[in-house]
């Protein structure tokens, strides 16, 4: 697995909804990658955050906030 994958499955990885194959794949990337580690670190404090991540969930503060930290990033 490289990145990018690792990315567009973090939200299904944290819902409990990969396949036992993809869970591994992802599990395995995530000890090697510290740049994806971090990423799925701060993609749980973010949803810690806000309680939940969806957009009906997160004030229009939070919103502002989330977008001005993340405007800059860029994937690992």
């Amino acid at each position: 697995m490289n990145c990018d994958e690792f990315v567009e499955l973090v939200t299904e990885f944290l819902d409990g909804a990969l396949s036992e194959e993809d869970e591994h794949r992802f599990v395995g990337h995530l000890a090697e990658c510290s740049k994806c580690e971090l990423y799925l670190d701060q993609f749980r404090q973010t949803i810690a955050t806000t309680g939940e991540l969806t957009p009906e969930a997160i004030s229009d503060d939070a919103r502002s906030l989330l977008l001005t930290a993340f405007r800059d990033w860029r994937r690992p």
